[in-house]
């Protein structure tokens, strides 16, 4: 058996196969030779088949080491460090979005832009590798991407922030296996990606779905009405509010929130709320929402 301090970590191996090292864990993964749990990996039967062993650091903890011949290994090698990736096969590393959130996540970094024709390259987007591609079916326009733009800092980091997997540690050294697949919730930032500082997770959530909808909105917007009561938002644009039922507000909070249920009644305004519940579906909630109150997004 090779010698424990040549065989390579997980980051190492993904360097020496020149793949980007996201690809390389959920490849482990998917062919069931390592596992996640909680915040380690586990080296599954398979992956001890191939070589895979433990390796201990009083620095790093518990991480799996793999023998250096295995850049050899025909699954491995057929991994095409060159295959182009769009929107909607990102969601592989970021199951938590839809590919429309990626999609709008990637405009607002400044890579593309939305038109009448679809998703439009930008320059920056090019310089990047970006592709211009137009469906056969359709004729709408969309882009792909090379492999490796998911181990791209910048977009890295916004899309882990959008998927509320948001890392409080100090960044890893070498040779330590990172975070790659954190349980969601964790370490969640309840700052918006305009700079609102909200009051709940559930509040950065719709504050993001509407900055990255391009809706311009406020952030506790007092109502039309002699009586101070705010909304946790409001759209200019067609004069909606928008509140957040979480489900752990206070008996005073409900008895206000049911106060501005009936204030929009009486004065006919726009409204919408959101739950806890609607959280991984804002696309259909807001979305739906919005439409029906004449505002497309």
């Amino acid at each position: 058996m090779a010698d424990e301090d040549s065989k390579l970590s997980t980051t190492a191996l993904a360097k020496k196969l020149d793949i980007p090292v996201q690809q390389l864990f959920a490849t482990l993964r998917d062919y069931g030779w390592i596992r996640r749990t909680g915040d380690a990996w586990l080296l599954l039967p398979k992956g001890e088949f191939e070589g895979g062993s433990y390796q201990n650091s009083r620095r790093y903890g518990r991480y799996i080491v793999w023998p250096q011949a295995l850049d050899h290994h025909p699954l491995l090698a057929a991994i095409e460090s060159n295959q182009r990736i769009t929107a909607a096969s990102m969601r592989r590393y970021y199951p938590r979005l839809h590919a429309r959130q990626i999609n709008r996540a990637l405009a607002e970094i400044g890579l593309q832009h939305h038109t009448i024709l679809g998703w439009e390259l930008t320059p920056l987007g090019r310089s990047l590798g970006g592709k211009q591609e137009e469906s056969e079916a359709s004729g709408a326009y969309y882009v792909t991407w090379p492999h490796e733009i998911i181990d791209n800092t910048v977009i890295h980091r916004e899309l882990t922030r959008q998927s509320d997997q948001i890392p409080t540690a100090e960044p890893a050294q070498a040779g330590a296996e990172p975070d790659l697949f954190a349980n969601p919730g964790e370490n969640i930032s309840c700052d918006g990606i305009d700079g609102h500082q909200l009051d709940s997770s559930l509040q950065m959530r719709v504050c993001n779905w509407l900055y990255l909808a391009q809706l311009a909105h406020a952030y506790k917007r007092a109502l039309p009405t002699e009586e101070l009561i705010t909304a946790d938002f409001y759209i200019p644009a067609g004069s909606v509010y928008i509140d957040c039922w979480d489900t752990d507000i206070t008996a005073g909070e409900i008895s206000t929130r049911l106060r501005k249920r009936e204030i929009y009644r009486e004065l006919g305004l726009h409204s919408l709320e959101v739950n806890a519940a609607d959280v991984e579906r804002l696309d259909e909630v807001l979305g739906r929402g919005l439409l029906e109150l004449g505002i497309r997004c």
